[in-house]
């Protein structure tokens, strides 16, 4: 049996776990410049795939992939006060370039709101021109001065979504699409991470926007991890920047706003929703290798053997990689392989050759059985589906089990302190009983409904608070 690694015990210490298994499962280094980190081939790996899927799913919702400068004009973010106000301390600027002094200084991308609606203004004349979809895979800054690889750095990956539309409704619906049938539909379908849809309150918004709507999720110490947001921006860009379109009717109107984005802090979401003492688990349907297919030592017939595994599973639509490094002794390939959270392995040494079985390891639910090698094309699909859907169980299970349902802030903070969530009714905590909240490291996570759907204001009644300890 392969040992386990040398992780710290997340029930001893959470953060060092965390950094442990980034370290040790290869994803990723700290870079050069505090706050900023070197995403490793595993690591890569992961957000590639997050992003093919996300990608196929923002496509389905009409907007198309284009890009825009990393640099923006100063004199841009100054034109929406809010945005300005809201980004202040988390931006770089560049003052010097070519060895002189720039006329203007200019920005560091945090985010495009600006800069696209330079371009949007340019684009639309016509309520033909509308909806206008933009989305674009790029890195941002936010200079950060509590780093964390992840989920806290200067610099990260993202894609963020821009659009223009023509009316309130429209734009609304838009923002609310993206919401629920592209973040919450890859997060719990794919990353396998239970989330809570909600609004943000006031406090939370996102700078210029006039409702944020965001998805969280419970990590596996009980904080709240922000998976992504999507944002109706109303006509706000629209006025700084001048963006009007001419109506059927002939009349000049200000275009209707969304923007929306989510990121590398996926990536820290899924490690520290899914891994454990092991290791990493990676949900089978994420995978960039589902399946690995270990040679146990040197031997003609066991590589034979391994190699026709590898292309039986890959004709069944498996992502597979044959792992036939026997010069490597195999119990630290197993480790390795049980670390990167891989979710089944397949091991074969001379004596499964001669009784045709194989070794078949589930990380998610762990244990290993012996399975025939002619059954395995058939079977391992299964197996993945069934991993798949106990990852999203367990995170589900998590958040209901440390919930609480509490009807004074002083609870409310106890809980989150305790390491779990608390639901508060909102016309009981509101604004005042937030920033009491904030004096002890919590805070309202989103605002929900009853029933669990997405309040339609602020107000609404029976809303609820989502309250919690975030990263």
């Amino acid at each position: 049996m392969a040992k386990a690694p040398v992780l710290t015990p997340q029930a001893e210490d959470f953060p060092r776990w965390y950094q442990d298994l980034i370290n040790k499962a290869e994803l990723a280094d700290n870079g050069p410049v505090r706050g900023t980190m070197v995403i490793r081939p595993y690591g890569y790996g992961l957000w590639e795939r997050m992003q093919q899927e996300m990608d196929i799913r923002i496509k389905a919702a009409g907007a198309r992939n284009a890009y825009f400068p990393l640099f923006i004009p100063q004199s841009y973010l100054t034109r929406e006060a809010e945005h300005v106000e809201g980004f202040a301390p988390e931006l770089a600027i560049v003052t010097h370039g070519g060895g002189k002094e720039l006329e203007e200084p200019v920005v560091v991308r945090p985010t495009s709101e600006t800069i696209i609606n330079e371009y949007f203004s340019k684009w639309v004349q016509s309520y033909r021109d509308l909806p206008l979809l933009i989305n674009q895979w790029a890195n941002v800054v936010r200079w950060e001065m509590r780093p964390r690889i992840f989920l806290r750095t200067t610099e990260f990956l993202w894609q963020e979504g821009h659009t223009a539309h023509a009316t309130y409704e429209e734009a609304r619906e838009y923002a609310a699409y993206i919401h629920r049938d592209v973040y919450a539909d890859f997060m719990t379908q794919v990353l396998a991470i239970d989330v809570v849809l909600g609004r943000k309150t006031p406090r939370e918004r996102f700078a210029g926007a006039v409702n944020t709507l965001t998805l969280e999720s419970m990590m596996g110490d009980g904080k709240a991890l922000q998976m992504g947001t999507s944002h109706e921006l109303g006509t706000n860009f629209a006025k700084a920047f001048h963006t009007r379109y001419l109506s059927a009717e002939g009349k000049q109107e200000l275009v209707w706003q969304t923007s929306w984005g989510s990121s590398t802090r996926m990536v820290g979401g899924l490690i520290m929703s899914h891994g454990d003492d092991r290791g990493l688990r990676v949900p089978p349907r994420l995978a960039a290798v589902q399946v690995v297919v270990l040679a146990i030592k040197e031997d003609d017939q066991v590589l034979a053997a391994v190699r026709g595994i590898g292309g039986r599973l890959r004709e069944a639509g498996i992502r597979v990689e044959v792992d036939d490094r026997t010069d490597i002794p195999f119990g630290r390939r197993a480790v390795d392989w049980e670390l990167k959270g891989v979710p089944v392995r397949i091991e074969l040494g001379p004596r499964d050759v001669e009784n045709g079985t194989a070794m078949l390891v589930r990380r998610v639910p762990g244990g290993k059985e012996p399975v025939a090698t002619d059954a395995l094309a058939a079977l391992v699909p299964a197996v993945l589906e069934e991993d798949q859907a106990a990852l999203l169980r367990e995170s589900r299970a998590r958040r209901e089990s440390r919930t609480s349902e509490v009807s004074t802030v002083a609870e409310a903070a106890e809980a989150a302190a305790a390491g779990g969530w608390a639901r508060i009714p909102w016309d009981v905590l509101g604004p005042e009983g937030e920033a009491r909240l904030a004096e002890h490291g919590a805070s309202v996570r989103c605002l929900v409904g009853e029933d669990g759907a997405v309040p339609a204001s602020d107000d609404a009644p029976g809303t609820v608070a989502v309250v919690a300890r975030a990263y």
